[in-house]
């Protein structure tokens, strides 16, 4: 019985462990068949030369990236890197739309160097005005706020479906879909949030959406270097209700992922059996009491 106990306590922390998970610090550069791969420092690209601009802008933002004070040059140039495929500035002359940051400026702002590579027309994609400006801008905010507690790996980009025509003499695709998504380590939680090219005035939460879903309309695979079956509930798990510290909401209520859930259930499980051990095998072997002495007899 001992032994069987002491099995299972070690099973259920080692299962523990494993649903707690830790992950050192990589690269989880998404898969993609289809483009050039264009290495920056601070953030790496996968460039569409039909759409003359990336499929999809990767990078690392942690609290360290946002402490700078790096100032906008808006220095916007065509990628040295890919010259003979990149869009140019005069593309978007009086085109109606914003040169869209996909890695945002203001993600780099720790260092001049890294803000202005985020200046190369691959990094750039046509967005509705209000559009950039509006949503597209608050979830950008949305991210940095909840990076500046926690590190996060970040993937963003166009989504070619429903797109509005062409810019310019290179005929820059106008993307009818954006994405953005991230991987957080220490909460063990993707978030993807999929929007359309338009101005809205719905709230962010509404577009949160399963990183599953991107994958389908991208046919990109994200986070592919996860332990699949990892990636499997974290990709299929709907965060409908995202609030803008990263929390999930239902009536004002915080309501954890089903992540979450396993791992509190685990946790209570293993807790529950360390006791138990704790408690059958305290002290050793139990003394045993002494008999009652019988009461003495007086003679007559």
């Amino acid at each position: 019985m001992k032994s069987i106990l002491h099995g299972r306590l070690i099973l259920g922390l080692l299962f523990l462990f494993l649903a707690l998970g830790s992950f050192a610090d990589g690269r989880y550069i998404p898969v993609y068949d289809d483009g050039i791969r264009v290495d920056y420092k601070h953030y790496c690209l996968g460039f569409n030369k039909e759409h003359r601009q990336a499929n999809w802008v990767y990078y690392e933002l942690g609290a360290t990236n946002l402490t700078g004070k790096a100032s906008r040059k808006n220095d916007f140039r065509v990628d040295p890197k890919i010259s003979r495929w990149s869009a140019t500035p005069d593309d978007y002359k009086r085109s109606g739309y914003d040169r869209g940051h996909l890695c945002p400026a203001a993600d780099m702002s720790f260092n001049a160097k890294a803000m202005s590579e985020t200046f190369y027309m691959s990094n750039m994609s046509p967005q509705v005005p209000m559009f950039n400006r509006g949503i597209w801008k608050e979830l950008e905010e949305h991210v940095r706020n909840r990076a500046r507690k926690e590190k996060l790996y970040v993937v963003t980009g166009p989504i070619f479906k429903s797109n509005k025509g062409a810019i310019g003499k290179g005929k820059v695709t106008v993307p009818g879909y954006y994405y953005k998504l991230f991987y957080s380590p220490s909460k063990q939680q993707m978030i993807a949030y999929v929007l359309p090219n338009e101005e809205s005035k719905r709230p962010l939460n509404s577009f949160a959406v399963p990183v599953d879903k991107v994958e389908k309309m991208t046919g990109i695979d994200f986070f592919s270097q996860l332990p699949d079956d990892l990636e499997r509930v974290l990709e299929a798990d709907t965060l409908s209700h995202v609030s803008r510290d990263g929390g999930q909401e239902s009536g004002g209520l915080y309501r954890p992922t089903r992540n979450q859930q396993i791992i509190a259930v685990v946790a209570v499980v293993t807790i529950f059996l360390l006791v138990h051990f704790l408690i059958k095998h305290r002290g050793g072997k139990k003394k045993k009491k002494k008999p009652a002495r019988k009461p003495v007899k007086k003679k007559k």
